[in-house]
């Protein structure tokens, strides 16, 4: 027969206190078991209360009257030395860099499983699945999508030279000068699929009109204070182009030279763009190296664009959806001038 605990109603607000300062949930849990029964709760209604079976209620309760607070206490530190320690957690963190196909598995991607097989393999030690789960989360592992990349043609020396030269342009940009980020960007009328929040048990569905169809935009980031220029086409080609830099020349016409940081594109370098070059002789083109589009600003301002209007759209035509696109455009431009400033989202108008 367990013995109930007798004590004040200042002495349970203390042990609660003692138990949260601890910040250990097993210590807390322990303690809310032992001040429900000495505040005359039945084993039932405390094992209700705090959430646990009725046997670890008489368990709690037979510890407490044998040892007292010791009872309440996490002694896992005195189960021994952990075997998913330092050099463990070091094994997995590089194992996390790699790829499974790394160590004769045909899977391309990591399981906690998997990691389990391949860190056994690597250092001898067998640990769960769970306690693979705890160590992932205490290097700071996280599940992401990777980032498709192509490696670039140039050596790796002709890749920083290039790079220089654009930063000091930049950096030693005159003021009656302009410097802008140039690219061109595909809307799709297939919507493009992204993550969204759903209730448990539901998936949202996202109706596609079946048969693609496709518009174009020319855009232009000012270096120096971020304004955004744009055009729009039916194809992507140097027309579209040609046009930017008509739109760019004409902007921009107190400027003494501007000059466009771009990708290495085949429609950046037609004869159609050589012959307009020669009457927009302010005009400087400024190639970025192969696949390197973190380089090119203006990426980031169609990335915005995708999250905000193209992403899991329900426009079943292409006009309604261009039209999206160019009242975005037109409302996030005085955004980007002042350094893309926090702005209220675009609501849609009825």
């Amino acid at each position: 027969m367990v013995r109930i605990p007798q004590m004040p109603r200042t002495t349970r607000r203390r042990l609660l206190r003692k138990a949260i300062k601890t910040k250990s949930l097993i210590v807390i849990r322990r303690v809310q078991v032992i001040v429900s029964i000495a505040a005359g709760r039945a084993v039932q209604e405390t094992a209700e209360v705090v959430g646990c079976a009725r046997s670890h209620v008489y368990d709690t309760l037979a510890a407490f009257e044998r040892d007292g607070w010791l009872s309440l206490v996490d002694r896992r530190c005195n189960n021994g030395t952990l075997k998913a320690g330092e050099e463990f957690r070091r094994v997995v963190r590089r194992l996390v860099d790699q790829c499974p196909r790394d160590y004769g598995y045909l899977r391309p991607t990591w399981t906690r499983e998997l990691l389990v097989l391949v860190a056994e393999e690597q250092t001898g030690i067998r640990v769960s699945v769970c306690v693979m789960g705890r160590t992932l989360r205490a290097i700071g592992a996280r599940r992401g999508r990777p980032k498709p990349i192509v490696e670039c043609s140039l050596s790796d020396r002709q890749e920083r030279r290039r790079l220089a030269a654009i930063r000091r342009l930049l950096a030693e940009l005159p003021a009656d000068e302009v410097a802008v980020y140039e690219d061109e960007i595909d809307i799709h009328l297939n919507p493009k699929i992204g993550i969204d929040w759903m209730n448990r048990g539901t998936q949202k569905l996202v109706m596609t009109p079946g048969q693609n169809a496709k518009a174009y935009l020319a855009g232009t980031l000012d270096a120096r204070d971020g304004r955004l220029l744009w055009v729009g086409g039916v194809v992507k080609n140097s027309s579209l182009f040609v046009a930017m830099l008509e739109k760019l020349n004409a902007h921009y016409s107190s400027a003494k030279r501007i000059h466009v940081i771009l990708d290495n594109y085949g429609i950046h370098k037609s004869n159609e763009v050589q012959c307009a070059l020669e009457h927009l002789e302010r005009i400087r083109l400024h190639f970025l190296p192969p696949y390197c589009p973190d380089e090119n600003r203006i990426e980031r301002v169609w990335l915005d664009l995708h999250a905000n209007v193209t992403r899991n759209h329900k426009h079943t035509d292409l006009p309604s959806l261009c039209k999206e696109v160019a009242a975005y455009l037109d409302y996030v431009s005085p955004w980007t001038v002042q350094s893309n400033a926090a702005r209220p989202p675009l609501r849609a108008v009825a």
